[in-house]
């Protein structure tokens, strides 16, 4: 018997629903490390992604109806973090600039052989990126996203995902060398 993955803490959910704050607590506990490191990874800066997961927390025990099940609940809450980080650089003003009017041929994509690159290193260099870089990167490489969903999330087209992210994986490579 094989178990749907969305129905994962359903009953904790499920009693969080009913407003009952044990629960509330167990799952904050289950998900909160997680979460942080999804926002730190985003952010850059320990206070910010501290305060990005206590809002996404408060957003998602307040808006917990909403919840359908669609996905599993990390999932969902790890989309709210996602979210949350990305206007919070936004309100800071930290654009991911468009490329449009810029002619780029993108060559086929050029794995980043994290097998030879020691990981420490890759995780110092996406550090050390602009932040407009370093949101493309953690979004495609890190949770997963394609540039369509990329697209969607920064509000740019999928055309400017691709082109920062050659940008910000070529700025990647060039950092982890002089390292």
């Amino acid at each position: 018997m094989e178990t749907d993955i969305r129905f994962t803490h359903q009953a904790i959910v499920e009693q969080c629903k009913a407003g009952n704050a044990s629960s509330q607590y167990e799952l904050y506990s289950r998900y909160v490390d997680a979460m942080f490191n999804v926002g730190l990874r985003f952010l850059g800066n320990t206070e910010d992604a501290e305060d990005i997961v206590q809002d996404s927390f408060v957003d998602a025990f307040n808006n917990l109806n909403d919840f359908k099940y669609e996905s599993s609940f990390g999932a969902w809450l790890k989309r709210i973090v996602i979210n949350k980080s990305i206007n919070h650089l936004k309100v800071k003003r930290i654009p991911v600039v468009p490329m449009e009017s810029h002619e780029f041929h993108l060559a086929e994509e050029e794995p980043l052989e994290a097998e030879a690159t020691d990981i420490e290193k890759v995780k110092r260099g996406i550090a050390q990126l602009p932040d407009g870089y370093r949101q493309i990167i953690n979004l495609y490489l890190i949770e997963g996203y394609d540039h369509v969903e990329i697209g969607e999330i920064l509000e740019i087209s999928t055309s400017t995902s691709k082109s920062q992210y050659h940008r910000a994986k070529k700025k990647l490579l060039e950092i982890i060398d002089g390292m």
